[in-house]
């Protein structure tokens, strides 16, 4: 959420979706155990409405379920729980996710009449291959299809992709990323696979049939990906699963689930940076780089790990990072002092 917008988050967990995919257990995902009601549109907005703005848009998300694929009459009712806020300008607009095989024309144009402005469509891979083995019933097409039919219908676009799902590579990941850009959606998010218990890929894991796609890996391929979008001008609106009583108290048994994905993943594209910068710097030497000030958390690493693991990889005697007046995404050598030589 950024400081220009303040959401207003309904979970539906498990509402609509026709198909059990192997990764997904909503409800310890959502942090919610029951699907919504109009009441709890109603009291939720209440809720945000009690606190101040700031300057801030205030808009009502629709979360976890396939929207579209909800019975019309169940998809009205929560939507026109919202419609008298919207009318009053308490919310500025309502945003919801869905399955691309739950989108056409006609749903479009009602959800239209309804006010929403943002529809999120779930990818998760542009690899048939790895759609098949994780259960999600649709096909690198329907996600095409449904992104053209949501943009031509006015909505701002959003997509959501996977990394680390069975079948996955690398390469299949960034051939995703790429066909996603494609699409030229608003925004992306990156979910990098967590293992939740209770669901398909919790046993397959367990059975030693799935091989855990670690934080390690993810961080790795999502400092390749973020790339991508950030040069086709792309947001990555969200990197990771937002952090639930539930996932942390355990049900996140494995995988990439960490409350800072995005800022490891971030910090691991400085380091790669740094590496370039320092290669052939001679052992010893005491070395100054320099970002912009706002970036120099990033540089350092959590914890100043990426200065510690850079040290040890070049012999370096000091590695510190400093303001400096450069490009936004710009590391420079300021000054390298070498090891005295006796």
């Amino acid at each position: 959420m950024s400081a220009r917008e303040q959401i207003v988050p309904v979970f539906v967990p498990h509402l609509g979706c026709p198909h059990a995919c192997v990764f997904c257990n909503q409800r310890s995902i959502s942090g919610q155990s029951r699907p919504a009601a109009a009441r709890d549109v109603t009291e939720a907005i209440e809720r945000a409405a009690a606190l101040p703005l700031n300057g801030a848009k205030r808009q009502l998300a629709f979360y976890g379920g396939s929207f579209t694929a909800i019975p019309v009459r169940e998809q009205e009712e929560l939507l026109a729980a919202a419609k008298p806020w919207l009318d009053r300008g308490v919310l500025s607009s309502i945003r919801l996710s869905t399955r691309p095989d739950a989108v056409d024309e006609a749903c479009l144009a009602r959800l239209r009449r309804w006010g929403v402005e943002t529809v999120e469509l779930g990818a998760q891979s542009m690899d048939e291959e790895v759609l098949l083995l994780s259960g999600r019933g649709h096909t690198a097409e329907d996600v095409e299809r449904a992104a053209r039919l949501v943009k031509a219908a006015g909505f701002r676009l959003i997509l959501q992709m996977m990394t680390g799902l069975p079948g996955d590579t690398e390469e299949k990941s960034l051939e995703t990323a790429r066909r996603l850009i494609a699409l030229e959606p608003d925004g992306v998010r990156i979910y990098p696979t967590v293992i939740v218990r209770d669901t398909a890929l919790y046993r397959l894991w367990r059975e030693g049939r799935y091989r855990e796609h670690t934080v390690e890996d993810a961080v790795r391929l999502c400092a390749k990906l973020l790339p991508l979008f950030d040069g086709a001008g792309i947001p990555v609106i969200r990197l990771g699963l937002n952090p639930t009583e539930e996932l942390s108290g355990g049900q996140a048994a494995g995988g990439a689930y960490h409350p800072a994905l995005g800022e490891l993943a971030r910090s691991r594209i400085w380091r790669e940076r740094a590496e370039a910068l320092l290669a052939g710097v001679e052992p010893g030497s005491r070395v100054l780089l320099g970002v912009r000030p706002e970036k120099i958390s990033q540089a350092t690493g959590q914890h100043r790990q990426n200065l510690r693991w850079l040290e040890e990889r070049f012999a370096l005697a000091e590695l510190k990072i400093r303001p400096a007046a450069v490009k936004n995404e710009e590391i420079v050598l300021l000054s390298v002092e070498k090891a005295e030589r006796t």
